[in-house]
This record gives C-alpha cells, sequence and structure tokens, in this order.
C-alpha cells in the first residue's frame, strides 16, 4: 500500500529579497528625478529651499516605505533605491547635457574624443552620489526598523 501525499492547498509564497517589487523599487527611485531634472534645466539652483525639498522628500519617502513594508533589510532595500536612483541621474546628466552645461565650451565641444571625456567624467560623479543617497537612507531606515522593532518584555 503506498501512501498519498494530499496536494499542498496554498502555494508557496515567493519571497522578496528586498521586501519589494522590481517595479516598486524603480517607482521609489523615480521620485528623485524632478530635482535632477529641474536643476539640469536650471529651473531650480542649488541650496534653495525647493532643492532641498526635492533632494530629501524622496529619501524620505523610501525610507518611510521600507519601515513601514517591514522589510527583512532595510539598509539593502534603500541602498538598492539609491543604486537605482543613480543609474537614473546619470542618464538624466546625459539626456540633459547641453542644458546642464549650457554656456561652458569645454563641456560642449562634441567634437572626438574631446566630447567623449567630460561625458565620461561626470559618470562616476552620479553613480557615487546616488549610492551614498541610498546608503544614507539605508542607515536611517535601518535605525528606525531597529528602534521601533518589539521587544519582548523584561522580567
Amino acid at each position: 500500500m503506498t501512501s498519498h501525499t494530499p496536494p499542498n492547498p496554498t502555494p508557496p509564497v515567493r519571497r522578496r529579497p528586498l521586501g519589494l517589487s522590481v517595479l516598486a523599487l524603480i517607482g521609489l527611485a523615480t521620485l528623485g528625478l524632478p530635482r535632477v531634472i529641474l536643476h539640469d534645466l536650471h529651473i531650480i539652483e542649488e541650496m534653495q529651499p525647493a532643492s532641498w525639498f526635492l533632494a530629501l522628500v524622496p529619501v524620505a519617502v523610501w525610507i518611510a516605505v521600507a519601515v513601514a513594508k517591514k522589510v527583512p533589510n532595510p539598509f539593502l532595500t534603500v541602498f538598492v533605491i539609491g543604486l537605482i536612483f543613480a543609474v537614473m541621474l546619470a542618464i538624466t546628466h546625459q539626456l540633459l547635457w547641453s542644458s546642464l552645461y549650457a554656456g561652458n565650451p569645454a563641456f560642449l565641444d562634441n567634437s572626438g574624443i574631446a566630447g567623449v571625456i567630460p561625458r565620461l567624467a561626470v559618470l562616476p560623479g552620479s553613480l557615487f552620489a546616488g549610492a551614498l543617497t541610498g546608503a544614507v537612507g539605508g542607515l536611517i531606515a535601518w535605525g528606525i526598523q531597529a528602534a521601533t522593532r518589539s521587544r519582548p518584555p523584561r522580567p
């Protein structure tokens, strides 16, 4: 006689290691683009209240979502959002290059290697800025989640 194991009525739960879907991660990273676009188009300038607001609010939303969703590793989740934003930042700077560096002939020379070098030179800064933003936001999210984690009562 063979034993028959009944099929499991519930499908296995698919775990998301970052706690959010890829689409959610990309959507959250996209929140940082308005400041980049407005700055590159010279609509807002650095150190103005609007620039600070548009720079800090997206990171605050990243942190809030990571904490509210109780993602498994808030540092990693927010850091990855920052990395996605870093790539978006680098691409946006390249797309808006002529507006970003209007009036600076050294950066607008598109002839041969002279036109490529400045474009390549700004890539590490963009990638570093986005990664650093994600790392700092991730540390804050991790700290908030650790501080708000329910602790067993002391005897």
